[in-house]
């Protein structure tokens, strides 16, 4: 082998490592972009958890299906339990009623919600969910009908 040959097979064999290392730091590149992006991806993952874990512990609105709607269900209330698992038009209404500070009547309780006490069948629906409210432990109805937060 001559002495050209032999410089022309390093020339060859240079140029060859030559792109080969560039093909190398290309897809080192890539790699180093990807991990980047799959650091941000875990991040983001992390913070959805957190925020699906919080919303998994918030009490959700029960609901059922009755003739083909959904309607909210109030829960019996157990010691320790907070309004807030109340559907939030139950825990206005319940609300109102403690705020009252003494048995109060339907009426009083649909003026304090705003609502047009002069009409009977406006106030007939309210009736029904604080008879609703009571009959699950949240109220306490008194023989006159009235009602007052159960302590």
């Amino acid at each position: 082998m001559t002495e050209s040959e032999i410089v022309a097979r390093i020339a060859a064999r240079r140029t060859e490592l030559d792109e080969l290392e560039e093909g190398l730091v290309k897809q080192l590149s890539e790699v180093r972009a990807e991990r980047d992006e799959l650091a941000v991806a875990e991040r983001v993952w992390q913070r959805m958890a957190e925020q699906l874990a919080d919303e998994a512990a918030a009490p959700a609105p029960v609901t059922a299906q009755v003739a083909g709607r959904a309607v909210l269900l109030v829960p019996h209330r157990e010691a320790g339990m907070a309004e807030s698992v109340l559907p939030p038009e139950y825990q206005r209404i319940w609300a109102a009623v403690r705020q009252a500070g003494a048995p109060v009547a339907t009426r009083a309780v649909g003026e304090e919600l705003g609502l047009d006490t002069g009409v009977r069948g406006k106030l007939e629906p309210l009736r029904g969910k604080l008879t609703k409210l009571a009959d699950r432990g949240w109220l306490r109805k008194l023989p006159d009908g009235r009602f007052t937060t159960r302590l």
